[in-house]
């Protein structure tokens, strides 16, 4: 009688778990395949096709086995003497986003994909990108995807937040960027560039008027301690392993997460997960250290302590504000304008004539005077340096958005929670938009007010366009004028071309350049001259 009941019993058990299985597979397949299926179909009814994905990863296969050729190829062409920087060519998209370039050939500049069960609209069409740009509505927000895997190093702060919640952020940081403020760090600044200029000072000095340096360590130290003093009221010193460990976690996000992404399990316990873990931690007790030792000084800091402080939330959650701007702003101010100042002085190493243009601007605008904010003002050459820096290396490869609501952009009806993604480099490289020498460096086409509007994205688009892009261009201004008012700049031989996307697009294996000082330059060019 027992052996029948437990028979019974056991097969009893077997049943359930086969309908909760088959359940389940049934869950997953309607979450995983039937419901983007239908969204891609939406988008077919308006003639806007893809590539056809695979369940359940959708594109990613596709996606991972362009990279990886386009991998093969780079190296197989360093290995063929690419070094030096001979041929450089500042259309990044094939090495770096190699399968967007080939759906967009063969879908055109509208077209759909998917990875997992997110659908993705790529747009690069000016009508659509003009409309992203004008719209305002709080129902157009930041994209989703990549948030639990980002999770680590931006939490909820105003880099990743939607809504109110990004709104009321939005109120607190922006004030903290106005123009008068900017004006009013313009000193710190110029005081944050004399460790790099001495060093390099040193270093030329020490290799007998001339040296190679891989500038990019100490670009990354100068924008730090920018960051450091002007918004958190503390030094690079204090704020040197803050930085260490963001860019580690930098560096252990970059790469997506799919079952996160898929699932929204962000806590399953691999390696990868552990170390962006244990960094966030670690970055959050050296963040709230520096909240402990603030004074009363009047910056971003105080402020997002100020709006942590006044809101009826309990502490923990008030921690978490504080941290999650906190580390936003050092991310996102430091490190996207390293990395321009970087290709900034890569593209004056190349090319000369604009070197000298922006050297002569200095000498005239300053006449032996430090550098400040009048002074900033008019230097339009240098302006258009950067700005053409901006177009062919923007920080950010795309700028990402969300269908919170149904939404229609020129012309499209795009469904509730579809992510948009807009091309930055496609934009522009657009030849109908930049002319035909729109792969070449020519900071001319910047002397017009501000060409190109609504295609120009270097800072992002629309309600939210990036807050400190002001400071960013001050900083930027301040430490390629002190830097070529002091040194000749040359490509390396050693220097190879290497943009790579690691959440920003960056030079994978540095800058290098080759410094001389200036006065001992022209001296022995004017010696040369008199020689002939």
């Amino acid at each position: 009688m027992e052996v029948a009941m437990t028979v019974t019993v056991t097969k009893v058990v077997l049943s359930l778990c086969c309908v909760g299985a088959c359940g389940l597979a049934v869950y997953l397949y309607h979450i995983l395949w039937l419901v983007p299926q239908r969204v891609l179909a939406k988008f077919k009814d308006q003639r806007i096709g893809g590539p056809r994905p695979s369940f359940p990863y959708g594109n990613l296969a596709d996606m991972r086995a362009a990279a990886a050729a386009a991998k093969a190829a780079r190296a197989s062409a360093c290995r063929s003497g690419g070094g030096g920087g001979g041929g450089i060519v500042h259309d990044y998209r094939p090495a770096v986003l190699p399968y967007y370039e080939k759906w967009r050939k063969e879908y055109g500049p509208i077209f759909t994909y998917s990875m997992g069960n997110v659908v993705f609209l790529h747009v690069s069409r000016p009508d659509v990108v003009r409309d992203i740009n004008l719209c305002v509505s709080l129902d157009l927000g930041k994209s989703s995807y990549l948030k639990a895997t980002h999770e680590p190093l931006f939490g909820g702060g105003i880099l990743k937040s939607n809504g109110e919640d990004w709104l009321h952020q939005r109120k607190i940081i922006a004030p903290e960027f106005f123009l008068d403020k900017v004006k009013g760090m313009v000193d710190l600044m110029v005081d944050s560039a004399q460790p790099l200029l001495k060093s390099w000072e040193e270093r030329v000095d020490r290799n007998g008027g001339i040296t190679d340096i891989k500038i990019d360590d100490d670009i990354r130290a100068y924008s730090a301690d920018v960051i450091s003093r002007t918004c958190f009221g503390s030094s690079y010193i204090k704020g040197k392993e803050i930085f260490m460990k963001i860019r580690e976690l930098q560096q252990a996000v970059s790469k997506p997460n799919v079952l996160a992404e898929m699932t929204g399990l962000r806590f399953f316990p691999s390696m990868r997960n552990k170390q962006a873990w244990e960094l966030h931690k670690q970055v959050r007790k050296l963040i709230l250290e520096i909240v402990k030792e603030s004074g009363e000084d009047r910056n971003l800091l105080s402020a997002i302590l100020h709006s942590a402080s006044t809101s009826r939330v309990g502490i923990a959650e008030a921690e978490n504000f504080i941290v999650d701007n906190c580390k936003s702003i050092y991310f996102a101010g430091h490190e996207s304008t390293a990395v321009t100042a970087a290709w900034c002085l890569m593209l004056l190493g190349l090319h000369p004539e604009w070197q000298d243009r922006v050297r002569a601007e200095v000498h005239e605008v300053c006449g032996g005077q430090p550098v400040d904010s009048r002074s900033l003002q008019k230097m339009k050459n240098l302006t258009m340096v950067i700005q053409e820096t901006l177009r062919l290396y923007p920080a950010g490869a795309f700028v990402s958005r969300q269908a919170l609501q149904e939404l229609k952009l020129g012309g499209v009806h795009i469904p509730k929670g579809v992510n948009i993604y807009i091309p930055v480099s496609t934009m522009h490289l657009d030849p109908e938009l930049w002319g035909p020498d729109v792969k070449e460096f020519n900071p001319e086409r910047f002397s017009d007010v501000r060409p190109q509007l609504h295609s120009y994205l270097p800072f992002g688009a629309g309600a939210r366009t990036c807050l400190g892009q002001g400071f960013a261009m001050a900083e930027l201004k301040i430490l390629i004028s002190l830097i070529v008012s002091k040194f000749v700049l040359k490509l390396s031989p050693h220097y190879q071309h290497s943009p790579t996307l690691k959440l920003i697009v960056e030079p994978e294996l540095g800058v290098d350049l080759t410094l001389t000082k200036v006065q001992s330059f022209y001296t022995k060019r004017g010696t040369a001259i008199q020689a002939r």
